[in-house]
């Protein structure tokens, strides 16, 4: 790993669910930013303050869709590496450089996918 910790913006509308996710990525030496909606996810990935290398967006957002939020991030950032986390994820089909973790994850589960991703990109 680079002396810079990797930098993951987690999208989940669900406060508790977005904490845990956001302590476990910290515990595993990765910086954190969070955002509760797409809106909110996309004023901070137009912001140039912050390199984000994963976005890890929950799938049913509100206003606006997880997969609707990665398409207007990839326009921003073409080879961003995007993680799904859905209840459904075996019945969802993602484009090529994004990459589905099924709710509920473990530990073990969440680090070996962002890291698998990070390399991969």
């Amino acid at each position: 790993m680079s002396a810079t910790p990797s930098t993951i913006l987690v999208v989940e509308d669900d406060a508790i669910i977005r904490m845990l996710i956001v302590d476990v990525l910290q515990e595993l030496e990765f910086q954190v930013l969070e955002a509760e909606d797409g809106n909110s996810a996309l004023a901070l990935l137009k912001n140039n303050e912050h390199q984000i290398d994963l976005l890890m967006t929950d799938v049913g957002l509100p206003g606006m869709t997880g997969k609707a939020l990665a398409l207007e991030a990839r326009e921003l950032h073409q080879k961003l590496p995007i993680l799904f986390a859905s209840g459904y994820a075996e019945a969802l089909e993602v484009p090529e450089g994004m990459g589905v973790i099924g709710k509920p994850f473990s530990i073990d589960q969440l680090r070996n996918k962002v890291k698998s991703m990070l390399v991969a990109r």
